[in-house]
Order: C-alpha cells, then sequence, then structure tokens
C-alpha cells in the first residue's frame, strides 16, 4: 500500500489507517477472530499505522488490539489518545499521565508512536470542551511530559470543535499531528464552500496544517457511514451516529450521499462507499485517513478501492458540481 509522510513526524504512513473506533464497531465488540483476521489482513496489505482511543468502548478497543498485538509483535505505527473528563480540568498533569498510562496497560506496550487530545474545542466551551488556551497551555505542556517520559514519540489533536478555535490551535504549531474531517459530504477543510452549504466551515484546515507542518489524518471519512447512502446500521456499530461537521441529521446525510451514485460508472466504482473513499485518497494533502469497520470484509473492500488509485479528474469535478449543489437543496 502506497506510504506517506505524516508532516513534521518524518513517519512513512499507509494511505488508510486501521481505526479501532465505536462507529464501525469490530474493534470494541467484534468477534475475536475477526478482530485478529482483520489485523492480519491489514498488515499483509501494507497498513502500518493503528489508532484507537479510550473512549472507544470504555478501553475494550484497547485491550483487544494490545491482546493482538502482544500475540503478532508487528512492526507497526500505533496511536491513542487522552480525553479529559470536566473534573479534570483542576489537575491536567496528573489527569494525562493517569490516562496514559491506563492506555499503555490495556494496549501491551510502554509506549505509543502518537498521542493525541480527543476533546473538541471551542471559542465557548461546553461541557467536555477545551478552550485554545487550555489546550495550549495546559494540555500541550502535560503532552509533551508524557514524550520527555518515553511514553509517547509525537503529539497530536483531534481537530473537532469550533472552526476558529481549531484554527488558533494548530497555527500555534504546538502538535505534530490533527485529526481533520474531510468527505465528499464535506469537502471544506480542503475546498472553498459557501455560507449556505448544510456543513460546518472547516476553511481550509489541509492546507493550514500543512503549513504548520503537522500531520494530517483524516477522520469521518465515510461521514460516519451515511456516504454508503443507507440509514441501516451494522449490529457492531453505533445504532445512532450524529452527523459530525456534515448535514444536520444522519438520514439528510444519506440522501445527499446518494446523489453521487450517478456517478459510480464513470468512477469505475462498485459502490457509494468506494467512491468516497478514493476521494479522500486522492488529495494529496492526506496522509492517511481512516474508515469505520464492523467487519473484516469492509476492510478487504476499503484497501482494495485504495488500490485501484485516485479518481480521474473528471469525477473530481463533477462530484465537486454535486457539491456545490448542496447549498442549493439546504433544508
Amino acid at each position: 500500500m502506497e506510504k506517506r509522510v505524516l508532516g513534521r513526524t518524518g513517519l512513512e504512513v499507509s494511505v488508510l489507517t486501521f481505526g479501532c473506533g465505536a462507529v464501525g464497531g469490530l474493534m470494541p465488540k467484534g468477534d475475536p477472530a475477526d478482530q485478529r483476521r482483520a489485523v492480519e489482513l491489514a498488515l499483509e496489505a501494507g497498513v502500518n499505522f493503528f489508532d484507537t482511543a479510550p473512549l472507544y468502548g470504555n478501553g475494550t478497543s484497547e485491550t483487544n488490539l494490545g491482546h493482538i498485538l502482544e500475540e503478532l509483535k508487528p512492526d507497526i505505527l500505533l496511536g491513542t489518545k487522552v480525553r479529559l473528563k470536566p473534573g479534570d480540568t483542576a489537575d491536567v498533569p496528573g489527569a494525562v499521565a493517569r490516562s496514559v498510562e491506563e492506555s499503555l496497560q490495556r494496549l501491551q506496550q510502554t509506549h505509543v508512536d502518537l498521542l493525541q487530545l480527543h476533546n473538541p474545542i471551542a471559542m465557548r466551551p461546553a461541557e467536555g470542551d477545551l478552550s485554545p488556551d487550555q489546550v495550549l497551555q495546559d494540555v500541550v505542556p502535560a503532552l509533551e511530559r508524557a514524550k520527555r517520559d518515553g511514553k509517547t514519540r509525537f503529539i497530536g489533536m483531534t481537530a473537532i470543535g469550533e472552526t476558529e478555535a481549531l484554527t488558533q490551535v494548530v497555527e500555534a504549531e504546538a502538535f505534530d499531528t490533527g485529526q481533520i474531517v474531510y468527505n465528499m459530504l464535506n469537502p471544506s477543510a480542503s475546498s472553498a464552500i459557501t455560507a449556505e452549504f448544510p456543513g460546518q466551515d472547516y476553511d481550509g484546515l489541509l492546507a493550514r496544517a500543512e503549513a504548520a507542518g503537522m500531520g494530517a489524518i483524516v477522520i469521518r471519512s465515510l461521514a460516519g457511514g451515511a456516504l454508503s447512502g443507507s440509514e441501516d446500521r451494522h449490529p457492531l456499530g453505533m445504532p445512532v451516529v450524529a452527523p459530525i461537521g456534515s448535514g444536520d441529521d444522519y438520514a439528510a446525510d444519506a440522501a445527499r450521499a446518494r446523489q453521487f451514485s450517478a456517478l459510480l460508472e464513470a468512477a469505475g466504482c462498485e459502490s457509494l462507499v468506494e467512491l468516497a473513499i478514493r476521494y479522500v485518497a486522492s488529495n494529496a494533502k492526506v496522509p492517511t485517513f481512516q474508515v469505520g469497520l464492523a467487519t473484516v470484509e469492509q476492510f478487504q473492500k476499503a484497501a482494495a478501492a485504495i488500490e485501484k488509485g485516485p479518481l480521474p479528474a473528471d469525477v473530481l469535478s463533477a462530484i465537486a458540481e454535486i457539491q456545490a449543489g448542496f447549498a442549493e437543496t439546504k433544508a
């Protein structure tokens, strides 16, 4: 599988990250044999970056991945996260240190390659959010301490929250990586959108991250599953998925996704999911991205989609035309 450089980390990461999240549900709730087989297939395909978090299944994703890593002992890059609870802000260094140690125990590792902040960031923080000042003044020093202690090689952020706040933190150049929302339903992290567009304007965050030397890790590449065009959920996945950065609700997202169906033949794609995956992989500003996985077959199809290569230029132009129409049909 193609490898790309993850910003100033210098790490060469596979275009596809093996996501261990709860939206797909394979690693938190799947059958152990399926979990192991998916990891084995990922390694065979050349995937070398695995991403998890304590939040996924209340630690079960880390635990399950840890068992597999202990058995296989693969040469991979591993990332996990820290999410501060409202009561943790009184002692951020202590909360970060405890979270890291608990994650390492579950993962059966002495360190991870990437430790990322998992809280949303906002200028006017609601419960569970952090302000840019809290992130830069309190969280970054705590994560840097984890780096000095040998618990992680690099530190990152999750770019969820208010765009103004995210931009402020990105441009401070305090983080090595950023998880950024980008998909066919919301291209604003890479392309300009109008005020009428039905989704959050991430205001070119991919280019801002690149300018700051940050490696971008794209998340929500399938808009939580809505880019399948179906409202049906796999039993292992989250039964209800709230949109992040896209439309007002999942049903509206799925309906917009179905507008891309007319492009499948020209794109040489068998499904909307394949089209969505190749769309993200076609962007040179995207070093790596994740898809939510519920089954081994879903990983196999994602890997096969990437191997087909970038989408043709005329298809990308047609996608942009459909995206522009979203503003005109905004509910």
